[in-house]
């Protein structure tokens, strides 16, 4: 048996010391290398390094399928990957990523699962304030939600790509758990606070399980979750995240209704993606108010044998019956294919804008 007062440590432990020691000036030396990308770039793109980033990491681990550790938990290699990536976005300059706050939103969530969680971040209140804070050139990126697999699409979202010139440049799907958090027993909860859409995502579970409670919106899960730390008798919906930060019980996991819930989060930019080879584009285009119009854009898709991902109508403002389509395809506009059918389209829309390139989340 070793003796206690032996100062030489395990063999284990000393070259578990150098391992520390490697990955640390590796780590020095991504940042440095993210930092001359940075650099020769010629433009304060840091949304288009973490982008690069990305897809570098996923093409990273999608390359050691033989290694244990990817084999037993890629999410997690990943995560540990994207991590590091951050720490060197986060020494760049006006590098901070902008999104509908506040923190432990599940905006917030899905920032950290693309940019990593050691970029800066800022939160803002407002969807439209994430745009206006990329126009301003406060911010490099941002992150906005567009469509809920449960509730659809997002108005606020679509409606700012109708009014200002930002770009698609990622998508994030974000599996949507909602937790029901306190710090009173459920027997003894009348209140249940937490956004709309989190309420209505829940419906049926709290009809069946909470009755009497009432039902109370805010503006996020994570001001529900700081109203439940502070309030007997008052529980939230909201993450796992939201109870770890302000030490709630989680009273109930997952009590969506819709087990496959996904909120698809878009990434916003100045510019669009380049081609990773498993892309999309997004449009939105407006067609003449007479019949047959929009099965003549539809069918340009159709001839282009573009598959569609992705269509919303959104009524067009300050018109009583005319609408403006968002669609999404596959492909990415430098490719022929959908080149060519963006040159259709042109020909018989009355407005068409690409608004969004990037690479399919997986």
């Amino acid at each position: 048996m070793p003796d206690a007062s032996d100062p030489t440590p395990p063999v284990a432990d000393s070259e578990i010391d150098q391992i520390d020691s490697r990955l640390i000036d590796l780590l020095r030396r991504r940042c440095e290398l993210t930092g001359e990308a940075f650099a020769e770039s010629g433009r304060c793109d840091v949304s288009g390094l973490a982008l690069a980033d990305a897809r570098r990491i996923d093409e990273s681990v999608s390359a050691h399928p033989d290694n244990w550790l990817v084999s037993e938990a890629p999410d997690a290699v990943a995560a540990w990957l994207r991590h590091a990536a951050s720490i060197g976005l986060a020494r760049l300059h006006r590098s901070r990523v902008a999104y509908l706050g506040p923190a432990y939103s599940y905006s917030h969530l899905a920032a950290i699962k693309y940019f990593g969680d050691a970029a800066p971040m800022a939160a803002v209140a407002t969807i439209p304030a994430v745009f206006d804070a990329i126009l301003r050139d406060d911010v490099q990126a941002g992150l906005v939600p567009i469509e809920n697999s449960t509730d659809g699409r997002v108005v606020d979202t679509l409606g700012m790509f109708v009014r200002v010139d930002i770009k698609i440049c990622g998508e994030v799907l974000l599996p949507i758990h909602h937790n029901l958090l306190s710090r009173t027993p459920r027997e003894a909860i009348r209140e249940v606070h937490s956004k709309p859409q989190a309420l209505s995502q829940c419906r049926t579970w709290l009809a069946s399980h909470l009755p009497a409670a009432r039902l109370v919106e805010c503006g996020s899960t994570t001001v529900a979750a700081e109203t439940a730390a502070a309030t007997p008798g008052v529980a939230a919906v909201a993450s796992i995240e939201a109870a770890r930060q302000y030490q709630l019980d989680v009273i109930e996991a997952s009590i969506e209704d819709n087990p496959n819930n996904v909120t698809r989060f878009a990434v916003l930019g100045r510019q669009f993606a380049p081609p990773s080879g498993n892309d999309k584009t997004a449009i939105l285009f407006q067609v003449k108010h007479q019949p047959g119009a929009l099965a003549d854009a539809m069918a340009v898709f159709k001839q282009a044998a573009l598959n569609l991902t992705w269509i919303e109508s959104f009524p067009l403002p300050q018109t009583g019956a005319e609408y403006l389509f968002f669609v999404e395809t596959a492909g990415h506009p430098d490719e022929p294919q959908v080149a060519g059918a963006l040159q259709q389209l042109a020909a018989i829309t009355l407005r068409l804008e690409v608004i969004g390139a990037y690479a399919k989340a997986s």
